[in-house]
């Protein structure tokens, strides 16, 4: 009988390790160096990052997972988290739990986002996904979701910047973050908005609406007129008008974006990550995406037919930010959730150390 060992994780949660057969060799720490781990548990997506702290301020990710899992399907209609989808997510954490067995592994961050938030059984959901994973989920609020998006955006910002307007659009919902970033400090959150609608929401409400050129416009100006009232509370077109503000976007939608424009002959996130695409290249791209039909964009290598449903409606969420607030360019952020989560916990482990 062969035997398996058990790795000790924060909050007294424990996960048996695989048998050493199915263990795979991948990039290693430096010797003694910590290791922290960051998951999303997204409407759409869970993904995972174990990484150690590299330079002043950065990271080497030592392994990664990321796979579509559909939590919030049937949401909207049903108001809680199906079985199938439970079902999805349970088997994708289980193999994220296999990944943190493997490594000894000293700060173990979960968080779920707005399936989990809005879903009636998503307490009773978060302690059967805490067991399938072996560590702790927190299911956080909005605003704490476009901090985590702020602070793994902040090392793509430019001295000459003065504010920020980031996007995220998500599965469940889509948030919006007005940052200051010419104070004495690290960057700061003026103002946010939460959005409940995503690439899932809109598929599930009207899957082909945002593949005719009358439903796209529709959701386009749903979508803007809920962001409309922000402006009206920040004065962002005004702010923008005056310069010093930076249009930032982490989504997929973004980075597909970015590779159409940039004609990538497949994905490539060192060519896309931190790039700065002129707006008329991100428009021309945006007609490409509209005008590739269903068959067109599941062929193509930057999108794939599991992802073929989700890519118009969150062009339209794109298309309404685009109309209110016009910029001459788009900083694409190929980041999100979990490099926010790794980077906090590495900079307060640092400030642990250094006692304050």
């Amino acid at each position: 009988m062969q035997t398996r060992n058990a790795t000790q994780l924060p909050g007294g949660f424990r996960r048996e390790a695989p048998p050493a057969a199915t263990h795979r060799a991948g990039p290693h720490a430096p010797p003694g160096a910590p290791l922290f781990a960051a998951l999303d548990l997204g409407t759409n997506n869970c993904r995972l990052l174990v990484a150690s702290p590299s330079g002043a301020s950065g990271f080497r990710v030592l392994d990664s997972f990321s796979r579509i899992i559909r939590l919030g399907e049937g949401l909207s209609s049903t108001g809680a988290l199906s079985d199938a989808a439970m079902n999805r997510a349970e088997a994708a954490l289980e193999a994220c739990g296999q990944k943190l067995a493997r490594r000894p592994i000293q700060v173990v961050n979960a968080v779920a986002t707005e399936a989990c938030r809005r879903a009636t059984n998503g307490p009773n959901f978060i302690r059967r996904a805490e067991r399938a994973l072996g560590a702790p989920i927190r299911v956080i609020p909005a605003r704490e979701e476009a901090e985590l998006a702020m602070e793994s955006c902040t090392p793509l910002l430019r001295e000459r910047d003065r504010r920020a307007l980031l996007f995220d659009i998500g599965g469940g919902s889509t948030e919006v973050a007005w940052v200051r970033t010419d104070g004495p400090d690290l960057p700061c959150l003026i103002g946010t908005i939460s959005v409940p609608l995503g690439v899932v929401t809109l598929v599930e409400r009207d899957g082909a609406a945002c593949f005719s050129a009358e439903g796209f416009d529709r959701v386009v100006q749903e979508v803007a007129a809920k962001f409309e009232a922000f402006d009206g509370v920040h004065r962002i077109r005004q702010e923008m008008r005056a310069g010093g503000v930076r249009l930032m976007g982490t989504s997929g939608t973004v980075t597909t974006l970015a590779g159409i424009a940039l004609e990538l002959p497949r994905y490539n996130r060192a060519a896309v990550d931190g790039h700065e695409l002129e707006m008329d290249r991100a428009d021309r791209a945006l007609e490409a995406l509209r005008a590739m039909g269903r068959g067109g964009l599941a062929a193509h290598p930057c999108i794939g037919p599991e992802r073929v449903d989700f890519v118009l409606p969150g062009c339209a969420i794109y298309a309404a930010i685009r109309q209110v607030w016009p910029a001459a360019s788009i900083t694409v952020c190929d980041r999100g959730l979990r490099e926010g989560l790794l980077l906090r916990a590495m900079r307060a482990r640092r400030k642990n150390r250094r006692g304050g």
